[in-house]
């Protein structure tokens, strides 16, 4: 008899699997359930874009591609980010091509964070952040942000968890689960006390194309003296509707870019080749698909607010992503109880707020990356399901 536990890695085996895809398992293993847990847009990767990679293997474009990513993509990015957020960045030795944003934040918490490396880690949030930390060998160090300050990193929480072995902050915003973003007034906050303690940042703005209201997104790296100790995290899954071609991207000084590189290349070698092609003409011309996506999310996003407030769930305001975080503590419920009670009597699948971090517990994530008629059918069952609560059936 073989001892598995003996060949296993030991910290590999002490990570718990993923809390969100626990009800989506569920989910399919149930008939007539309605699943509001996956963050994957409903949309269609718009037709000019899979052309482009359609196009590409029509003619053969199957080979390998620099280990960076395809030149004219790495061009495009960096004219994409100058466009978008008034950064700048050059294409030979500062951007990196990845296998989705995942890959790349993998990649950048291994090349910055030595054992026993603290890294901060605003929570609720996206469930990648805390094991990838664990597996490169440093500390998650997990702050509680509330809703109150609708879910923002506020400049005490920040100083308040600091100590002399702290390296990096991950500042994951727009936010999944809560929808939070950070306002310019409240990066220039925080932006002092990075610089005092001289950290670092990991900047996930997988969301930066999915944010609601007057004022559009803000990267970190845009702040003078900020550019130099960020890296910045991206992709096309999901402003374009590409999540299946997997392919995200690194920008970032180019000595923490060179190392990532290096990782890739071992790891990875290469970025999926159709997918880069597809993106290529995504960046040129997707502005106008943007658009109609996060307008068709914006309608929803405002349906599911008054939708809550007529089930009686308090529920902050999102102005990012495409997910809302009601708290659902008026039940009585835990966010696990609550979830598995709710797919188990209605069939609708939900995320329990505590997959995101314990101080998630009492919220549960809505994704209205679904459609109008989805999420109208699905809000009706929780509404049925709270009232059967309140009345003790």
């Amino acid at each position: 008899m073989i001892d598995y536990d003996n060949i296993l890695n030991g910290t590999i085996r002490e990570v718990k699997p993923s809390g969100i895809r626990k009800f989506f398992d569920i989910a399919n293993e149930m008939d007539n359930v309605i699943s509001l847990s996956i963050g994957e847009p409903d949309f269609k990767t718009p037709w000019h874009i899979r052309e482009a990679g359609i196009d590409s293997l029509e003619k053969g474009r199957t080979w390998y591609t620099p280990n960076r990513g395809f030149g004219e993509l790495r061009e495009e990015i960096v004219k994409y980010y100058k466009r978008k957020f008034n950064v700048d960045y050059l294409p030979d030795t500062e951007v990196l091509v990845t296998v989705g944003g995942s890959e790349a934040i993998d990649l950048a918490l291994r090349c910055m964070v030595e054992k026993g490396d603290e890294v901060l880690i605003p929570q609720p949030s996206f469930v990648c952040y805390e094991p990838l930390t664990v597996m490169a060998g440093g500390k998650p160090v997990l702050i509680e942000t509330k809703q109150e300050n609708n879910f923002r990193l506020t400049a005490q929480e920040l100083e308040e968890n600091i100590t002399d072995k702290t390296k990096l902050l991950i500042l994951p915003f727009p936010n999944n689960p809560t929808g939070a973003i950070m306002r310019k007034e409240d990066l220039e906050a925080i932006i002092p006390i990075i610089e005092k303690y001289n950290l670092f940042v990991l900047s996930d703005e997988i969301y930066a194309e999915l944010t609601y209201g007057e004022k559009q997104h803000i990267s970190i790296a845009s702040f003078e003296n900020m550019r130099e100790r960020t890296v910045v995290i991206n992709g096309f899954s999901k402003a374009y509707a590409m999540t299946g071609w997997r392919l995200g991207y690194a920008l970032g000084p180019y000595q923490i870019i060179d190392q990532m590189t290096k990782l890739h290349q071992y790891g990875i070698m290469s970025s999926p080749t159709t997918a880069q092609y597809a993106a290529i003409e995504a960046l040129k011309n997707g502005d106008k698909d943007i658009e109609k996506m996060r307008s068709e999310y914006d309608m929803r996003r405002r349906f599911l607010l008054s939708r809550f407030e007529k089930i009686g769930f308090e529920c902050f305001e999102p102005f990012g992503a495409f997910y809302a975080f009601p708290c659902i503590k008026s039940t009585g419920l835990s966010s696990e109880e609550f979830c598995t009670a709710l797919i188990k009597e209605k069939h609708v699948a939900l995320v329990p707020g505590n997959a995101f971090g314990e101080s998630g517990d009492g919220y549960v994530r809505v994704s209205y990356s679904y459609s109008l008629q989805h999420l109208k059918e699905a809000l009706g069952r929780i509404e049925e399901f709270v009232k059967e609560l309140k009345n003790g059936n």
